[in-house]
């Protein structure tokens, strides 16, 4: 479905998605699953790269488009936990704990899915802002999307997917309460140091509060990053060069080397602004203990397609009001809760280090339930839910939650308009952590 202004000059486009990753072309398949005429555009030219560890949880996988086929690199049946370098152990699954893939890959077989659906991609359309009044909107039914080089795209309704420093984003007013900083780097290694690392991934519980470093193997290719909390670049740089050192790989020289801020959004924070929604990273959706985000652009990008068709038939602002708070209820209760318990288990993280690495490598039902929340059986959240053990132990650790426990007053204190003061590295759009 297409429609026109009153001179019937200009097309008008049901749903516009900027933004290309995982969130936007999931977002763009689904708007045109439903029949509507959806534009779908992209700053870069694709593949691009973009800094990720490119871990395919269950999640992830659950929420790709039928029939996907999965670029996957390698199959972790292995997990190697270390406490900074120290108490190392390794722990072995006979099922696939989840896969990894490289993102260029991954993101253009995603977009492929997009255009077969129906969508129109355009790349190298860099979006400069929206608008919704002024003299480029005709009716009060309209979102002008005005590209960097001037020209003007008419659309019923738009989603925000172009990643954590988002322009949709700050349009819609996103908040964020907790930024971090990810540094990563791609190293070529010989076969040898290959095979040693095939099917088995490292996580190294860092020296910083928060923090932790990840090894993932693809082919002849090392993913190594690490991610701490924004405040001393220069602090989570030497973990980075520490890491790498104590690993024996300094002697190799890396094909890229990255750095990028993952944002979270506050509890209060909107997911929308008139006709305009936003996802993933641009909405601050991810997980903020372990920052994955693969898995909450797919699943929060298929809901914004979904509403964006809703909001883009709304006759008039209170029916689109009406689809946009549905939208954001969707969110919430189910994305919302597992970042809200996620926060807590940051903040126990940050405080008791120790105390998780001596969990996962000597209590059978800790390691159980990695596996279970890895393969996508359970959440976080739902394992929290569901075992009063964990809940009681949660509670026990992290005595005063915010309201709803979701947020301690330690990330109230960091809430912060999205994209103020992040000065600590050329951060771009795109996630860094393991499964952003």
């Amino acid at each position: 479905m297409t429609s026109e202004n009153e001179a019937g000059a200009e097309l008008v486009w049901d749903v516009v998605v900027v933004g290309a990753g995982p969130g936007g072309a999931s977002a763009a398949r689904a708007a045109a699953e439903a029949g509507r005429r959806v534009l779908l555009l992209e700053k870069a030219e694709l593949p691009r790269y973009k800094t990720c560890g490119g871990g395919i949880i269950g999640p992830s996988r659950d929420a790709l488009p039928p029939g996907f086929e999965l670029p996957l690199r390698d199959r972790v049946h292995a997990v190697t936990f270390s406490l900074n370098g120290r108490l190392t152990r390794t722990r072995r699954s006979k099922r696939m704990l989840f896969g990894l893939v490289n993102r260029p890959e991954f993101d253009q077989r995603l977009v492929e899915a997009a255009v077969r659906a129906g969508a129109e991609l355009r790349t190298g359309a860099a979006v400069s802002r929206v608008e919704q009044h002024g003299p480029a909107v005709p009716d009060r039914r309209t979102v002008a999307v005005v590209l960097a080089n001037g020209e003007t795209v008419l659309a019923r309704a738009v989603v925000g997917a172009d990643g954590s420093a988002s322009r949709i984003g700050a349009h819609v007013g996103v908040r964020v309460g907790q930024v971090d900083l990810g540094l990563e780097s791609e190293i070529p290694v010989p076969p040898e140091v290959a095979r040693d690392w095939a099917g088995r991934v490292l996580i190294d519980w860092g020296p910083l509060p928060g923090s932790y470093g990840w090894v993932f193997p693809k082919g002849d290719t090392l993913t190594v990053g690490v991610i701490s909390a924004r405040g001393d670049g220069a602090a989570t740089k030497r973990y980075l060069e520490d890491f790498i050192a104590r690993l024996g790989l300094a002697g190799f020289e890396p094909s890229i080397s990255s750095g990028h801020l993952t944002r979270c959004r506050t509890d209060d924070s909107p997911l929308s602004r008139g006709r305009v929604l936003v996802c993933g990273d641009a909405a601050g959706l991810l997980e903020p203990w372990t920052r994955e985000g693969i898995s909450f652009a797919l699943r929060s990008g298929r809901l914004a397609g979904q509403w964006a068709v809703r909001v883009a038939e709304a006759g008039d602002a209170v029916d689109a009001r009406r689809q946009a708070l549905n939208y954001a209820f969707a969110i919430k209760s189910g994305l919302g809760v597992e970042m809200g318990v996620g926060r807590r288990v940051l903040g126990v993280y940050a405080e008791h280090p120790r105390l998780l690495h001596t969990a996962m490598v000597g209590f059978r039902p800790a390691w159980a339930a990695f596996g279970r929340i890895t393969r996508g059986s359970t959440t976080l959240a739902g394992l929290v839910r569901a075992h009063p053990v964990a809940r009681r132990t949660l509670a026990a650790l992290d005595p005063a939650p915010g309201k709803d426990g979701n947020a301690g007053e330690g990330d109230k204190a960091r809430k912060r308009p999205a994209g103020s003061g992040d000065q600590e590295t050329s951060a771009g759009s795109a996630s860094s952590s393991p499964g952003s």
